[in-house]
């Protein structure tokens, strides 16, 4: 018996199984949920990589921590001198992690894109990833999007699954694919970025197989196209957050025909 092992060097993090290579016909069925393609014709697929379902909860949450902060601040320079040094300490130590906690929160939901989209274009056989780059740790660097684009034979899926718990004790658990960029004729990993998180399986890369072996005639009907761009007027943080902007070559190029 044959062990499942991963083919990939290295394999992602979580790794569960390699999905059947891009140019095998898919044995799953293709299926994507509905609301995730942005645009579809003959000549591209467009899909959408929400980078969260709770937009604006983290915003949310860093405010609560900010009017928190500032009383906290208040409160130590008013009895600052009733203080002994161990607890001036600890409330400095206390102040700068809120300050941290407020940058990252508050950040990571407006800095963010309305959306992470990324396209198949059928008749170039390339695929152009619309990625936003940030850690987590240091919320005070440049965070900024780094488009790509690679040929299609090099890319692979891998579905990945990872537990965690909560302070709380809570079991959590992710799962997901990520779309892994090979050196050409080898397994070695050159670049690696998310298709989706906690929805996407091998049901959405026997999708996206299927439309860039057969076209779209091959796929379920999708409702009309979505701008990523239009976004709700009462959601705050989506309306603060940078409008997805592709590079003029790039965008021109992921549309086009050779």
């Amino acid at each position: 018996m044959k062990l499942n092992t991963p083919n990939l060097v290295p394999p992602c993090s979580g790794w569960q199984e390699d999905l059947p290579r891009p140019d095998v016909h898919p044995a799953a069925e293709p299926t994507l949920t509905i609301g995730v393609v942005n645009f579809q014709n003959e000549n591209l697929l467009e899909i959408s990589r929400s980078p969260s379902r709770m937009r604006g909860l983290m915003f949310f949450f860093g405010v609560v921590i900010m009017l928190w902060t500032c009383k906290m601040t208040l409160d130590t320079i008013y009895y600052f001198k009733y203080l002994d040094v161990s607890t001036i300490l600890i409330g400095i130590g206390c102040i700068i992690l809120s300050i941290w906690i407020v940058s990252f929160t508050i950040r990571v939901d407006i800095s963010q894109p309305r959306d992470l989209p990324i396209r198949f274009n059928r008749s170039r056989q390339r695929i152009y990833a619309y990625n936003f780059k940030y850690r987590w740790w240091n919320p005070f660097e440049r965070w900024r999007v780094i488009p790509v684009a690679y040929d299609w034979s090099q890319v692979r899926a891998e579905r990945w699954k990872k537990r965690g718990a909560t302070a709380q004790g809570a079991l959590i658990i992710k799962w997901g694919v990520v779309l892994s960029i090979v050196e050409p004729g080898t397994n070695k990993v050159i670049d690696r970025f998310p298709l989706s998180t906690m929805g996407a399986d091998e049901f959405a890369w026997a999708y996206i197989c299927t439309y860039m072996q057969q076209g779209p005639s091959a796929l379920p009907p999708q409702g009309p196209p979505r701008d990523h761009n239009d976004v709700p007027w009462y959601n705050l943080t989506l309306r603060l957050a940078p409008k997805v902007k592709w590079p003029a070559d790039m965008d021109r190029e992921s549309r086009t025909e050779p």
